[in-house]
């Protein structure tokens, strides 16, 4: 028995402390305040919210700095870029102009000269019948004027080129609101082309050059087969400071994010909704139809101001036959040409518009974000024959 108590006598001051450890956090833990009745409690981890009914008491946290909002990057002005294409189509030896320059400064102009001229012209996507013509132009000039000087004849290409390429073309975007029964509707652009052109940085580019000359933009990613394209878009609307309509549902119907783009862009009262299209492949008739319903459904609300396709330079006449295609669907009103700085096939710049008689309206310089301009004929003509 003396033992039993020597051993109690020992245990009680140990067995006191453990209980005081225990209480104390218990008493901690009760002094939160219970939610009001008809409240839930937030969820664990806290780092998922849960939706209440009403305010919800949480536990005091150590104040957090708040994050910083990314800076927006300001884009280049408008006015000047065009210059930027001449000195790169200039540093880049362009071969069209410069063999041109070289057959035509010849002494003695033989049949095998003007031969020569049509086979640059050809292999640079002239096409034949603009090719024809200004063999034939050039012929006459030549023979009637007797020009063999270097400086002349830079200038009789000049402006045969000028005129080949049309200086009386309305080159202007129509992107200014439009007014449609009694009601103000944004301007609304299409832009369209197959996968590979760079169609979906066109239109992140093209939000930079409206955001540069003051105007306010909704980008509409109805590319909805990949996933990448809006996630792309969105890269680039939140660096001008531009919303972006997408759908989180991969394969959703493009249409309708088209339709809700344009539907937040009249309710935020912005001047553009641009419209992002899936890389459409000419042969697969289904998605021409899709592009069609976009057309169809964006009209019933408001007028498309702008169809824009996009195209590479380097394809030539591949493109070209794109651009039939697209043009019958939905009706192109402008060509953009990308990757055109450095490149020998200048020349679908008058193959494309004699085909369809849409001008091209932007150029692509080069992979830079504000490296899209609007088309200038003379920079253009002028940076061919400075190679």
């Amino acid at each position: 028995m003396n033992e039993l108590s020597d051993i109690l006598i020992w245990a009680l001051p140990a067995l006191a402390v453990l209980g005081v450890g225990i209480a104390v956090p218990l008493r901690r833990r009760s002094r939160r305040p219970a939610p009001p009745a008809g409240e839930v409690a937030p969820a664990r981890p806290a780092s998922v919210p849960t939706t209440t009914a009403g305010p919800v008491a949480e536990p005091e946290a150590a104040p957090q700095e708040t994050p910083q909002a990314p800076s927006l990057e300001t884009p280049e002005p408008v006015a000047g870029r065009l210059v930027r294409l001449r000195e790169r189509l200039a540093r880049s030896g362009s071969p069209l102009g410069a063999r041109l320059l070289t057959v035509l400064s010849r002494d003695h102009l033989a049949e095998a000269d003007w031969e020569e001229l049509e086979e640059v012209l050809l292999l640079a996507d002239v096409g034949a019948g603009p090719t024809a013509e200004l063999v034939d132009a050039l012929r006459e000039r030549v023979r009637v004027l007797g020009v063999r000087e270097p400086a002349a004849v830079r200038a009789l290409l000049r402006e045969q080129l000028l005129a080949l390429v049309g200086t009386d073309l309305d080159r202007s975007l129509a992107v200014a609101p439009t007014a449609a029964d009694g009601v103000t509707h944004p301007a609304v652009v299409l832009v369209v082309g197959v996968n590979g052109t760079g169609k979906t940085t066109t239109v992140g580019k093209l939000a930079r050059v409206l955001v540069a000359e003051g105007s306010s933009v909704v980008l509409g990613a109805a590319d909805t087969f990949r996933a990448a394209a809006a996630d792309q878009l969105q890269t680039w609307g939140a660096r001008v400071g531009v919303p972006v309509v997408r759908s989180d549902r991969e394969g959703a119907d493009p249409a309708s994010v088209a339709f809700e783009a344009l539907a937040q862009a009249q309710e935020a009262g912005a001047d553009v909704v641009l419209v992002d299209t899936a890389g459409r492949l000419q042969n697969k008739a289904g998605l021409m139809d899709e592009l069609g319903k976009i057309v169809r459904v964006l009209s019933r609300t408001a007028p498309v101001s702008e169809v824009l396709l996009v195209l590479d330079a380097t394809t030539g006449q591949n493109g070209l036959r794109q651009a039939q295609v697209f043009t019958e669907v939905a009706g192109v009103t402008g060509i953009v040409l990308t990757k055109l700085d450095g490149t020998a096939k200048g020349g679908i710049v008058v193959a494309v518009q004699r085909e369809l008689g849409v001008p091209v309206k932007l150029v692509g310089l080069g992979e830079g974000p504000d490296d899209l301009a609007p088309f200038d004929p003379e920079a253009f003509v002028d940076g061919l024959l400075a190679g």
